[in-house]
């Protein structure tokens, strides 16, 4: 049976491989996957793409909403203020439309922050605009592929910045966070292991007092609600711990860097990024835009049709 409500997958930046991956991935579903979509973005860039890539019977199926017109000059594989503007439209118009509940989950293909800042927009990432754009202060990042999920307690800042912005608030409504997502997604009981900040952990205070004086109670308020989780745990090791889901189910991490790299060292292919917090299911393949192959069909949708199956299995 068709669900609903369809699930909205935006292009991000035009003069990536978005398209691409949209249109390889509806695809490659089966008759037996059928589920309704609405695609946003530039009507024509889509058409050319799906006649380039001969998938033009990809179109017959999901609606079109038409956020933007790109320029006749626009190029692929460039940076530019036209492409920053397009992404922006197509996020926003699939945000508005999961905020009145006419799609239940957005899908969001890879933006780059240097073309939204030509546009003139502020935004670090998807995640800050997509946290204004709901009107949220709290969202945060999980990163998950068949192997590790994390939720990270800080995103897209200087390190320096980051460590500064670590307090018991944030590290408690990150473990509230993730065990909100963790009980959608259907795990009855999710084990949640907290990473801490310093090398080992602070060893004690040695290294540094965050853990004693941040980090601990956090895990102990979360505790005393009758979550499931432990820490913190040295950082150089609890990953390895996590790895299969043997010990973990998630692990909280304290800056980005800390989080993704485990993630990303096991590949980007099967990687998934969540926005946790947000009024909506919202999902997107963790990789960038990839200039470099973009208008060469070569793109790889495996990470996209992972951030699918994701948003339905969470907005089910």
């Amino acid at each position: 049976m068709i669900n609903r409500k369809p699930i909205a997958l935006t292009v991000g930046d035009p003069a990536g491989i978005g398209p691409e991956l949209i249109l390889k991935a509806l695809g490659a579903r089966q008759p037996s996957q059928r589920q309704e979509f609405v695609l946003y973005g530039d009507f024509g860039l889509l058409t050319r793409e799906a006649a380039r890539l001969g998938l033009q019977d990809v179109l017959h199926g999901p609606r079109i909403v038409a956020c933007s017109h790109l320029p006749d000059d626009f190029e692929l594989g460039r940076i530019s203020a036209a492409a920053g503007a397009a992404a922006a439209a197509a996020i926003k118009r699939a945000a508005q439309d999961a905020l009145r509940g006419v799609v239940r989950a957005v899908v969001t293909a890879p933006i780059h922050k240097e073309a939204l800042a030509a546009a003139g927009l502020t935004y670090p990432g998807h995640t800050e605009m997509l946290a204004a754009l709901a009107g949220v202060a709290q969202v945060r990042m999980m990163l998950a592929n068949d192997a590790l999920r994390t939720v990270l307690v800080t995103i897209h800042m200087a390190l320096r910045e980051a460590i500064a912005a670590i307090t018991t608030e944030g590290v408690l409504t990150t473990i509230e966070l993730a065990q909100k997502a963790l009980l959608r997604a259907g795990i009855a009981k999710p084990r949640i292991a907290v990473a801490g900040l310093n090398p080992h952990a602070g060893e004690g205070g040695r290294f540094g007092r965050e853990e004693i004086e941040l980090i601990a109670p956090a895990i102990q308020r979360a505790q005393a609600l009758g979550i499931h989780v432990t820490g913190p745990w040295s950082p150089d090791t609890v990953f390895m711990r996590a790895r299969g889901f043997v010990e973990f189910d998630v692990v909280i991490a304290m800056t980005h860097d800390h989080g993704l790299i485990p993630i990303k060292y096991l590949g980007l292919d099967k990687g998934v990024n969540a926005t946790l917090g947000l009024p909506f299911v919202r999902t997107s393949p963790d990789h960038g835009t990839a200039f470099d192959i973009a208008g060469k069909g070569v793109a790889d949708p495996s990470s996209f049709e992972a951030a699918i199956a994701m948003a339905d299995e969470l907005s089910a």
